[in-house]
């Protein structure tokens, strides 16, 4: 079985993770989506919320767990039987950050990172740039799932 984890903070989930998500079901057996949990980050939405947002625009698909975890990635890959690490590329930026990550990872341990492209539609969306937006009470709900709202 072909299981790969798809890591972030996902603070919140975007149109581009979804996107992501949606396509990496269809080569992978799961998805886990793992919220990574680090103390020293200040979060907008409580890991409850972030899980909900996920769990809820997911819901159709028994392909996908949603989880959280603390420490390394690999870690997590190597106490849960994870053979892959997706990740999505907006911008040679990103490309250049998750190369050096990536080749990291095959050091750690025998993990395979996969990249996506991320679709041309959503490739300029970012989480920070959704908290940006809802701070400053702009319409987030053109770069978010349905599922995440703000009461």
């Amino acid at each position: 079985m072909k299981r790969a984890i798809f890591p972030g903070s996902f603070d919140p989930i975007t149109l581009g993770h979804y996107d992501i998500i949606e396509r990496g079901v269809k080569l992978f057996d799961e998805v886990i989506v793992a919220i990574g949990v680090n103390a020293s980050k200040k979060y907008m939405f409580s890991i409850e919320e972030r899980m909900n947002f996920i769990k809820e625009a997911f819901k159709h698909e028994p392909k996908i767990t949603v989880v959280s975890y603390k420490g390394l990635t690999v870690d997590f890959c190597k106490e849960n039987n994870v053979e892959y690490i997706l990740r999505g590329l907006r911008n040679p930026a990103d490309f250049e950050f998750e190369k050096a990550i990536a080749h990291t990872n095959r050091d750690l341990a025998p993990i395979e990172t996969v990249f996506l492209l991320t679709a041309a539609k959503t490739s300029y969306i970012a989480s920070s740039i959704v908290r940006d937006v809802i701070r400053n009470n702009g319409d987030y709900t053109k770069l978010v799932p349905k599922s995440v709202r703000i009461k």
